[in-house]
């Protein structure tokens, strides 16, 4: 299989970006809606402990789910700061350029 090297360009990334912000967004109303669906079934049930043998099957998993969803939302974070990061210092890498050819330029 013959494989070509693939360069992302600006547009793709920023798509990229995006997408991933618009995902970052439903995550984090999903974790809102879990965590207000938890409280009120301790709420129903009474019980807030979650070490209670009686704590609802319910809550343990949407608590559960809940901990996924930190967990993904942390790793989009992430991410997203990576790629700003290496962009910004593409930007770097390129104003550096610039300005070593307009030295040479000048001499």
């Amino acid at each position: 299989m013959n494989m070509h090297p693939r360069f992302e360009t600006a547009r793709e990334s920023t798509v990229r970006e995006l997408t991933i912000s618009k995902i970052l967004a439903d995550l984090v109303r999903t974790l809102q809606l879990i965590e207000a669906e938890i409280a009120a079934e301790e709420e129903r049930a009474r019980i807030f402990d979650r070490s209670n043998v009686r704590y609802p099957i319910l809550a343990k998993s949407l608590n559960d789910r809940r901990d996924n969803l930190r967990v993904t939302i942390a790793a989009l974070e992430q991410r997203l700061t990576e790629r700003d990061s290496a962009s910004h210092s593409v930007a770097d890498k390129d104003e550096t350029q610039r300005h070593i050819v307009g030295v040479f330029r000048a001499l």
